[in-house]
């Protein structure tokens, strides 16, 4: 029994070798920008329907308030947008990355 397990570690340590040499890393690192842009732009669109579905809500709640509520709206935006330039950003990176 244990030199059937033996030789089975040891194919199995073979084929791993093997497939280490086929990693493409400019194909690995293609798909990783396309996840850090795609993922990254796909929770900004998510961020930026609440903050403003929540600021048409309260205004429509509180219209004496539209001043401040337009103020933390924008504020909002503009911190929830930071973050789909930070995945672009890092989408090029990986794409310049050799």
């Amino acid at each position: 029994m244990l030199p059937i397990l033996a030789q089975h570690a040891a194919t199995a340590a073979a084929d791993a070798a093997q497939a280490a040499q086929q990693i493409n890393l400019p194909a690995l690192a293609k798909l990783g920008a396309g996840l850090a842009a795609g993922l990254g732009t796909l929770g900004a669109g998510v961020g930026i329907g609440i903050v403003f579905g929540k600021s048409i809500e309260s205004a429509a709640r509180q219209p004496e308030a539209l001043p401040l509520v337009q103020r933390l709206m924008f504020m909002g935006f503009a911190l929830v947008e930071a973050q789909a330039l930070y995945a672009l950003v890092i989408a090029f990176m990986l794409l310049a990355a050799k």
